[in-house]
């Protein structure tokens, strides 16, 4: 994995699995060991989805870059079915409380999409390949003398 793609993960795992620690101590909290059990499914599940998520668009956006639109859309469906055969199966457990799994999944859902956002502000990545312009130059100055 290249330094900026293992970056990107980083900056996006962390403040997201913080806030999943909140969300279990504020749900064992509010609702008990089910609910801490609840939260912890759902940050979990978050993080994973969205983790798969990132490394396939990085791959796509590397290997395929003119599918990354479509696949980005389509990961996206895909990650929504996914989720809702994952709530479709559970619907009934008693093994979590499925409020807390509900909250936190959608809290750090979000809190990994605001620091992925921020990640991408703060990359420094190149517009144009500096290399290439000086070879272009060099070339042009060296076949006129």
């Amino acid at each position: 994995m290249p330094s900026n793609d293992a970056r990107n993960l980083l900056q996006t795992a962390v403040p997201t699995a913080a806030v999943g620690v909140i969300a279990v101590a504020v749900s064992a909290a509010v609702a008990g060991g089910k609910g801490a059990l609840g939260a912890v499914v759902g940050t979990l599940l978050a993080i994973l989805f969205m983790g798969i998520g990132l490394y396939v668009l990085q791959w796509t956006a590397k290997t395929v870059p003119q599918l990354f639109q479509a696949m980005g859309l389509m990961l996206y469906v895909a990650q929504l079915l996914l989720l809702l055969i994952f709530v479709a199966v559970f619907k009934d457990t008693t093994l979590f409380n499925a409020k807390t799994f509900a909250v936190s999944l959608v809290v750090a859902t979000v809190v990994w999409m605001a620091a992925q956002a921020r990640a991408h502000m703060k990359a420094k990545l190149f517009y144009i390949d500096p290399d290439s312009e000086k070879s272009g130059k060099s070339e042009k100055t060296g076949s006129s003398s």
